[in-house]
């Protein structure tokens, strides 16, 4: 047991040392861990061995906490990193805050980025040194090796030709015994194969609608025509095998009403088109199309919520852990009398799914009851970049359903589906909906006009000036808000004190 602590220690001591050796050099370096955990670790460890600081990179902290309306524990940990150069970068960070690290990374403000595989594809950044700690990592079963191709892409962010002349891949062993067979197998390893996912079902059925909606192909003949020029039909030489999935995926596509074959033609119906230009998966459409009949003007929003989430596109939901089990199984036994989908058996494979939905579920309706970041944080773990993500697409997939609800003609339904869909956006009960009509004003500012009794635009109409320059902490906006609701405000200087405010009604 001693012996594997020293190995871990000298392995992170490693890792700060070559971070402090960049630094030397007057150079930045990405250096790529394998869990978002491990990220925050390193640049933690990194950043305590370094005491140069200065208003420049305070003002870059400040900002950092800034990027959410109640800084998280996350938030925190990045603030105080960034007061030293250094930074961790993952999928659980906001936008703002990714954004902000890599603006000063380039500018050369930020030196060192700890960070995930995920910013290894996409992005030019003045990297000299690429520093690879992992080359494992966790999946549903086991750790496991990194291809080759995801080394190449991580080494590949090294001495880009827009900043250096050449640059540095260090990929770092834990032991020696280890270090001639990571050279073996990722320096002079043949990267991977790339194989075609046609044939892989959501994306087969996904395309062919596409292609039958935009009168691409529309024949027997024309499909298999065209689909023998594929790469799929390239790499597998076996048109047999796609015949019979094509064929599979046509008769679904007929039976969910989405294409119909007349005069031996295929052809989209009105749905089929839509789905399309949705951009969802059809069997994501044919699960709203089946619940959504069963949705009545007293649909609850989770329901709503329960319904988008549990599709293929809000995939990865979050996961129900073992000592989570028991507690949502009994707040699962409170919501599901609204649930619009039917609740699989316990012994169904796609139980688990359906019981993570709800889980994914269960945080949104919390974030529209106004749940904060760092609540979420707590709570669910999850960080204010994936909350956002989660967002984003719970709100296309509530589109495509007010789209799909209205295509069924379920009138009692659209409005509620707007109403959540506002709500998702802005984080707020529907108390607040008429004060997010004003322009900058979020559920921050809505909730503390709210709470001052100023709740509808009628009331901001009567208010005083002074009261609501002290409420929203801002004689300008205060300003504007009027101006919003047609009142105007004259001051009888340009000082902007609050007492030199006369109100004229426009």
């Amino acid at each position: 047991m001693n012996s594997v602590l020293k190995i871990e220690k000298k392995y992170a001591d490693s890792i700060t040392n070559l971070a402090l050796d960049t630094l030397k050099n007057n150079k930045q370096a990405l250096i790529f861990v394998n869990t978002k955990r491990s990220a925050e670790k390193c640049a933690e460890e990194i950043s305590k061995k370094l005491k140069q600081s200065n208003k420049e990179l305070t003002d870059l902290s400040t900002q950092s906490l800034k990027a959410v309306s109640k800084p998280t524990r996350q938030c925190k940990r990045l603030g105080i990193c960034l007061e030293k150069g250094i930074a961790f970068h993952h999928a659980s960070l906001h936008a703002k805050q990714k954004d902000l690290i890599e603006s000063n990374f380039r500018k050369g403000t930020v030196k060192i980025i700890c960070c995930t595989p995920t910013l290894a594809a996409g992005l030019d950044l003045p990297a000299f040194r690429a520093i690879i700690r992992d080359v494992k990592r966790y999946t549903n079963r086991d750790m496991v090796n990194i291809p080759v191709l995801e080394y190449l892409q991580m080494s590949g962010r090294a001495g880009r030709p827009n900043y250096d002349t050449y640059g540095e891949a260090i990929l770092v062993s834990s032991s020696d015994g280890q270090k001639d067979e990571l050279f073996e197998k990722y320096v002079h390893g043949e990267p991977e194969e790339i194989y075609s996912k046609l044939a892989v079902e959501p994306v087969l059925r996904t395309y062919l609608l596409s292609l039958i909606s935009t009168k691409v192909i529309n024949t027997n003949d024309q499909i298999i025509n065209f689909f023998s020029k594929t790469f799929w039909a390239f790499q597998y030489k076996d048109m047999n095998q796609l015949k019979i999935t094509i064929n599979k995926m046509l008769k679904l596509l007929e039976s969910w009403e989405f294409i119909q074959f007349t005069d031996n033609k295929f052809r989209a119906t009105v749905l089929g088109k839509r789905i399309t230009e949705l951009y969802i998966d059809p069997l994501t459409a044919n699960q709203f199309v089946i619940n959504l009949e069963k949705a009545s003007n007293q649909i609850k929003p989770i329901a709503l919520l329960q319904l988008v989430c549990n599709t293929l596109e809000m995939r990865p939901l979050l996961r129900v852990k073992l000592k989570e089990y028991d507690d949502f199984q009994e707040e699962m036994s409170r919501y599901e009398q609204y649930f619009l989908t039917d609740e699989p058996s316990m012994f169904d494979p796609d139980y688990d799914e359906y019981f993570n939905s709800f889980k994914t579920s269960l945080m949104l309706n919390e974030w529209i009851n106004e749940k904060d970041d760092d609540y979420l944080m707590n709570q669910y773990d999850i960080g204010p970049g994936i909350t956002r993500m989660k967002i984003e697409t719970a709100n296309w997939l509530l589109y495509a359903a007010y789209e799909i609800a209205r295509i069924q003609q379920k009138q009692d339904i659209l409005k509620e589906i707007i109403k959540l869909k506002y709500r998702l956006r802005y984080g707020v009960k529907e108390e607040l909906l008429p004060l997010l009509k004003l322009k900058q004003v979020g559920r921050v500012r809505a909730r503390k006009l709210f709470r001052a009794n100023l709740k509808k635009l009628s009331d901001l109409k009567k208010a005083k000036p002074e009261l609501l320059a002290q409420i929203i902490g801002s004689k300008k906006l205060a300003l504007d808000i009027l101006d919003q609701v047609g009142v105007k405000i004259e001051t009888n200087n340009n000082k902007g004190q609050l007492s030199d405010f006369s109100q004229r009604k426009v």
